[in-house]
């Protein structure tokens, strides 16, 4: 595997990380379409978990099937794909070695009334598996935030130390936050800083909207211009420690192909470093998805 120069400098960044580490982001980065170019397309899989398999898998049926996902994200070309342990299993041989991998090691579901996730695989599952990474959920502003990441520190470290790298999903809600606040900028941007604080590589937020959610906040947002989507995700991308943590941006819920190539626009002028994107391509038939796909790995391409 031939480095990039713009992989080089990425990988500088984490000063502390050890050759193991360096090595799956280096995987990571290197890996598909984008290979090479600082950017990422990562297909995320964990909505059988968190939502059930008919709200998730029913539109597209082909897609309760694991190796399905498998073949998306490398017929894709894209950079990774992540799952839970079954999923990840289920494909473990017959993909082995051809697409880097992501062990999503905590999980909620919709009937959980509680904002927390139960730990459902461990690092050892990873290594098992030939995963290059962890991934794992904090929930900022929840009740049980303080829990979940003396959980995720036991991870990332476990992680670290066997030369993994980890992926925090950062997703404020629960507590005092309103429906609106959770994806407020200055929400947003507290959510993607505190990934960073507790040792993520990668960074996975929500696209953030123009409101400002926590009062003693305001004046720190006063005359700046957050009018576009791109200014907002800048200023993401500067919580993330000025840029030197990798930050991808979720795809959300299934909508309009239009709205989602806007949204990788928005992430390429900003300055993130892609989108992880499942239920907007899963959900659409395999030709369809594998088309808004290549066109959004265009985008970061500069050719969309």
């Amino acid at each position: 595997m031939k480095m990039t120069e713009t992989v080089r400098q990425i990988l500088d960044r984490y000063e502390s990380d050890n050759p193991g580490t360096k090595a799956n982001l280096a995987r990571i980065l290197m890996a598909g379409r984008l290979g090479g170019t600082g950017k990422m397309v990562i297909l995320p899989v964990d909505q059988g978990f968190e939502h059930g398999p008919a709200r998730s898998f029913a539109v597209n049926p082909p897609a309760y099937d694991p190796h399905y996902h498998f073949r998306l994200a490398i017929d894709a070309g894209l950079n990774a794909y992540a799952a839970p342990l079954g999923m990840l299993e289920a494909g473990a041989a017959t993909f082995a070695g051809q697409i880097p991998t992501i062990l999503k090691v905590n999980s909620s579901n919709s009937w959980a009334t509680a904002k927390d996730q139960a730990v459902t695989a461990g690092v050892d599952d990873a290594l098992r598996l030939g995963c290059s990474a962890i991934g794992l959920t904090i929930y900022p502003g929840s009740e049980s935030f303080d829990e979940m990441v003396e959980e995720a520190r036991e991870l990332i470290a476990e992680a670290k130390a066997v030369g993994l790298a980890a992926v925090v999903w950062s997703y404020p809600r629960g507590g005092k936050l309103s429906r609106e606040g959770e994806l407020a900028l200055d929400v947003g941007a507290y959510a993607a800083h505190l990934a960073c604080l507790i040792g993520a590589h990668i960074v996975k937020v929500k696209l953030p909207s123009d409101h400002i959610e926590q009062a003693d906040a305001k004046k720190a947002y006063e005359g700046g211009d957050w009018s576009t989507q791109a200014k907002r995700v800048a200023h993401v991308v500067q919580a993330c420690f000025e840029g030197r943590r990798l930050v991808v941006f979720s795809g959300g819920a299934a909508k309009g192909s239009d709205a989602v190539f806007e949204d990788a626009r928005a992430i390429a002028a900003g300055g993130g470093n892609g989108s992880i994107i499942g239920r907007n391509s899963f959900q659409r038939p395999r030709e369809e998805a594998l088309a808004l796909l290549d066109r959004i790995v265009r985008i970061y391409l500069g050719e969309g």
